[in-house]
């Protein structure tokens, strides 16, 4: 018989790997900054165009605003821990599944087990 099971993929931190998480933190923010700038764009077009009210329009795109605000201060919090961060630390960088035969005779408690991946610089390099 085949299980589905949850397998945590881990990330070596290396120069290269922490350079590309930089960029791509960095990235996010440029995105969700652009994205602000833009609701803030459109509301001043709508507010002009006077067919909505404007009470609504303009608590709905501040909601829109400051969620996009709250993912930036999330991001810059990981480019700070980032920076604190040694070399060779494990980072969980996403979770696969696999599937897991379990045969009579095989020892629940080993196959319960949570499996990880471990990978340096996009090779793996252990499987726990």
């Amino acid at each position: 018989m085949k299980l589905l099971q949850s397998v945590v993929v881990k990330q070596v931190l290396t120069e290269k790997s922490k350079g590309e998480l930089q960029k791509k933190y960095q990235t996010s923010l440029i995105q969700l900054q652009k994205e602000c700038d833009q609701l803030r764009f459109e509301l001043k077009k709508l507010e002009r165009s006077k067919k909505f009210q404007q009470h609504t329009l303009t608590n709905q795109f501040d909601k829109e605003i400051q969620n996009r605000l709250e993912k930036v201060k999330l991001i810059e919090f990981q480019l700070e821990q980032l920076h604190m961060l040694p070399l060779g630390s494990e980072l969980k960088e996403s979770e696969v599944q696999a599937l897991v035969d379990v045969g009579l005779g095989d020892r629940w408690s080993e196959l319960a087990q949570r499996k990880t991946i471990v990978v340096k610089d996009d090779i793996v390099i252990e499987i726990r």
